[in-house]
């Protein structure tokens, strides 16, 4: 893709009427407007396009008012995960919201791309607990959940906000945690029978108690030989409740990862998106990984499972066994290198097709891949749309694609995979 460099410039709203403005300015000067909350899109659209653009910053509309006795929160989007859990937890100890365990993810995109997280088995998706939104949409009006109408708010609860308008602010339900959960992070490797705890790890996963949620990486690591490598298996979990009920279900259902008391740590639900996370807490151990690609596998059942696959956007429910991330993290500078490890990447990825869904291959839209497919935006706006939209939306796509064609049909909401309008 041959992009501008720079925006042209960064416009950083303070106020609902500065977003209005925005758009209807950006209309007026034939500008494309690329909108910021967090950051954190994979593939960076909001910092590059082919054609003169600016981007709307969310980062000060931030706030977030938390009312524990009704167990709602209304979130702005520029706000980050990690303020959000802060906020809740400032205000109920049993009290917490399913997302995603990054805390630097920014609201905006995470919960209009659907937002999953430790707790999908217990309380499903991000977008499963949302109630109302506030958006500004192409002519400038600001609306909510009554007066966009439900269509409209069904296709930013999972299929993108970035699409359909400017999401200013989510209506969230928080959800019960216990005052203690219990995390573990238990690693084995191929000397240490990781093969076959992976297998029944497979078999078990999705099926556990849903106060119960492990997920799994595997990754390549130097072995015990001073110039060998061998495959590690890490199981890191949140289960809701204290250690002496985790240790039962654990021998009941997976005994076979040997968990014992001494790998159990109790905290509060606050103290575990840090552990999560990785900061400093307890006595995680250094990550001796080498800069290969790594599966994450996240376990599906238990609420994935019952929420109907049109009930949002996001469809990839009942069915599926585990949502998998292909990622390589590297420390070298350099196209070349950069170049190297992307090409690994989409190596793994491309050697797991016989084992993974099929017509389509599905793909999660927080998890972007342009290689899934680019829109240029032209007259062939909808073929190209439909290449990526229907890994991301399945049969969902049809209906967003109807919604967009009616709420915007001048396409200005658009990015390299937005939903596209019907020709």
């Amino acid at each position: 893709m041959s992009t501008t460099p720079k925006p042209l410039l960064i416009l950083t709203a303070l106020h609902e009427s500065h977003v209005q403005a925005a758009i209807v300015c950006a209309r007026m000067h034939g500008l494309q407007m690329k909108i910021r909350s967090g950051g954190h899109d994979y593939e960076g659209i909001s910092y590059v396009s082919e054609v003169p653009f600016f981007i709307l910053d969310m980062f000060n509309l931030r706030k977030i008012n938390v009312d524990a006795q009704t167990e709602t929160a209304w979130v702005q989007a520029g706000a980050t995960l990690g303020e959000v859990y802060y906020r809740i937890a400032e205000k109920s100890k049993v009290h917490g919201f399913p997302a995603g365990v990054c805390p630097t993810v920014g609201v905006g995109g995470h919960f209009s791309g659907g937002g999953y997280g430790n707790m999908m088995r217990k309380y499903g998706l991000s977008v499963d607990n949302i109630i109302d939104a506030q958006m500004v949409d192409v002519n400038g009006r600001l609306l909510d959940r009554k007066s966009m109408g439900e269509d409209l708010f069904w296709a930013i609860t999972g299929g993108g906000g970035a699409s359909f308008g400017v999401v200013l602010a989510y209506k969230i339900k928080i959800v019960r945690v216990p005052e203690v959960v219990t995390v573990f992070l238990v690693r084995r490797t191929l000397e240490q029978n990781a093969t076959d705890v992976v297998y029944r790890w497979q078999q078990v996963a999705h099926k556990l108690d849903e106060d119960l949620f492990i997920r799994l990486v595997l990754d390549v690591v130097n072995g015990s030989q001073s110039d060998g490598k061998t495959i590690r298996a890490t199981f890191r979990a949140l289960f809701l409740g204290d250690s002496a009920r985790l240790l039962s279900v654990m021998k009941s259902s997976f005994p076979e990862l040997g968990l014992v008391q001494s790998d159990c740590i109790e905290m509060t639900w606050l103290e575990s998106v840090l552990y999560w996370t990785e900061f400093p807490i307890g006595n995680l151990e250094e990550n001796d990984g080498v800069a290969v690609p790594a599966l994450t596998f996240n376990p599906y059942g238990g609420k994935m499972g019952q929420v109907p696959a049109t009930a949002t956007p996001f469809p990839h429910r009942a069915g599926n066994l585990w949502k998998i991330q292909y990622a390589t993290n590297w420390n070298q500078d350099g196209k070349e290198q950069a170049n190297h490890h992307i090409e690994l990447t989409r190596k793994l990825y491309n050697y797991m097709t016989p084992f993974v869904s099929k017509n389509p291959r599905e793909a999660f839209l927080n998890y972007r891949d342009l290689d899934l497919g680019i829109n240029h935006n032209g007259k062939e706006s909808y073929l190209e749309g439909k290449v990526y939209g229907i890994k991301y939306f399945k049969g969902n796509f049809k209906r967003l694609v109807q919604i967009k064609t009616k709420v915007d049909p001048g396409n200005f909401f658009r990015n390299e995979q937005s939903i596209p309008v019907f020709p």
